[in-house]
């Protein structure tokens, strides 16, 4: 173990002073912010990742939402209404029906010729997966979602509004934000240092649902809202800002809003707007709906309000449009960024909100500077004392234990929490369990009557197979904290393994570095310890 080879001593020096470098630039001052953008100060070759702080150490907002997973479930049985609809009015071989609903968990209606029972059986048997069929005399139709279905719609809606919560927060730049589900129908999102916690707010609880719907004018406006509305149309509002105008529009969708592939704020005349493009087949859809409605109104639904509904002058061809209306610059910038998300499966509801100060988490940063500061100086007084000057020289290799934990967590871009600093403080007492067994073990031998040299062998040689077994039943248990822990746990495990394996390095490698170099140059008689 003394023979150290050159290519051994080479690696250590070398991951020994990245470890400075890396760490470095998280005790330099921040960045200065101007406007939105962020000043760097270093730049060319020298490292400029710094520590991710959590939502615990500089303050931040925690939203607990709750997906409407009922009104998903309700989309879904409103589609399928709209397939069954399709199915009976197909072209030369319509069907007769009538009160087509939803009802419940199911879609129902009633034949009025029970002659087509089976002509309509063979178009509803397979027209959704999730869906059993009964039949109660001949003509009372009933499509029941299964309660299978139900979970798993459920799930999807949960999945689905996370996959899309973590898409429109990754748009406003928000630092390592922690996207997770809590319970069965609810998201837990806690982003650190946001400035504007009711943008945020906004911008989740907007469904973003954009649908194209052709108005229905062959019906007023008064009889609309006395209630006599044509099968297969709605009443819906335009904005309060605009006095809530009604729109009696068509129920079926003709271009939906998952056919967008980019939206973008802009101007025209002046004024905040949003331009979008359809993907390929989106496109052609628009051009083919425009080509056929040419005169016909054309309403633009937003979350089941009609932003604005023009009259289709000519064929829209290109796949692209606008969005206009009382914008502000805000807005605009809000709706494209929502529209490019993609839009959420249900609606959320804010349940919870607690907001951190900076305040409280300067004070949390600086008690857990004090506390590592106060346990690192415990730790070298004490193995100073213990064990003179290879205590010494195990100080020194504590301070590049700590230098690459700094720097393994700049590097990976992992989030500090108060209990990842309780992690690193944790580190700095155990970094030193493989010295001093080392360290007793070379004092044993010292005392059987070994040379220097030999002693130290023998010490390095026969404590590794316990350091090795120690520290791997703690990673273990890191490793499962980390598995199936949440949060704060996860941030506590993260600094906790990454201190196991560092503390190994400094102990077997930079320690015994020193103790070679010492040895060759002194070749002492008798060991300092």
């Amino acid at each position: 173990m003394v023979n150290y080879p050159r290519w051994a001593i080479v690696m250590t020096v070398v991951v020994a002073l990245l470890g400075v470098i890396y760490a470095a630039p998280n005790f330099f001052p921040q960045p200065e912010v101007v406007g939105e953008e962020m000043v760097e100060e270093s730049s060319g070759l020298l490292p400029s990742k710094r520590m991710n702080l959590g939502l615990d150490l500089q303050g931040g907002s925690s939203l607990l939402l709750s997906v409407g997973v009922e009104t998903a479930i309700l989309e879904t049985l409103e589609a399928v209404e709209s397939s069954v609809r399709r199915e009976l009015r197909k072209r030369g071989a319509r069907i007769g029906y009538s009160g087509l609903r939803v009802e419940g968990r199911a879609i129902a209606f009633t034949l009025r010729n029970p002659a087509d029972a089976e002509a309509a059986r063979g178009r509803l048997t397979n027209i959704e997966d999730g869906f059993d069929l009964e039949i109660d005399d001949a003509v009372n139709f009933r499509l029941e979602m299964t309660e299978e279905a139900m979970a798993a719609r459920r799930q999807s809606a949960v999945e689905q509004s996370i996959e899309i919560v973590r898409r429109r927060v990754d748009e406003t730049g928000v630092a390592e934000p922690v996207i997770q589900q809590q319970g069965r129908d609810r998201i837990l999102v806690q982003l650190p240092g946001i400035r504007d916690p009711e943008r945020i707010k906004r911008l989740l609880g907007q469904t973003a649902k954009l649908a194209f719907h052709m108005v229905d004018e062959s019906v007023s406006i008064p009889e609309a809202e006395n209630g006599n509305l044509p099968a297969g149309s709605i009443l819906l509002f335009g904005p309060e800002e605009e006095g809530r105008i009604p729109y009696v529009v068509r129920r079926t969708v003709e271009v939906g809003g998952d056919r967008l592939v980019d939206a973008q704020p802009t101007f025209q005349d002046g004024q905040p707007i949003v331009s979008f493009r359809f993907d390929t087949a989106g496109g052609r859809r628009f051009g083919e709906l425009t080509a056929e409605n040419v005169g016909r109104r054309l309403a633009i639904v937003l979350d089941r309000q009609v932003v604005s509904a023009p009259r289709i002058q000519t064929a829209i061809v290109g796949g692209s449009g606008i969005i206009t209306g009382r914008f502000t610059v805000q807005e605009v910038n809000d709706l494209a960024l929502v529209l490019r998300a993609g839009a959420l499966p249900a609606p959320l509801t804010v349940l919870e909100e607690r907001t951190v100060g900076p305040g409280l988490g300067a004070d949390s940063i600086q008690a857990g500077k004090t506390a590592s500061v106060i346990g690192l100086a415990a730790v070298v007084v004490f193995i100073i004392i213990s064990y003179g000057l290879f205590g010494l020289m195990a100080a020194i290799a504590l301070l590049f234990n700590l230098s690459l934990i700094v720097a393994l967590l700049s590097v990976l871009q992992a989030t500090l929490t108060l209990p990842g600093i309780a992690g690193i403080v944790l580190t700095i007492g155990m970094a030193v369990d493989a010295n001093v067994l080392i360290l007793e073990r070379i004092k044993e031998e010292v005392r059987n009557g070994r040379t220097p040299i030999s002693a130290i062998d023998s010490g390095y040689r026969r404590a590794l197979t316990t350091i090795i077994d120690s520290n791997l039943t703690t990673l273990i248990a890191a490793i499962l904290l980390f598995q199936f822990g949440t949060g704060p746990i996860k941030g506590f495990a993260v600094t906790l393994s990454i201190g196991i394996i560092t503390s190994m390095f400094t102990a077997l490698m930079v320690t015994r570095l020193f103790v070679v170099v010492w040895l060759r140059r002194r070749r002492p008689q008798t060991l300092p310890i």
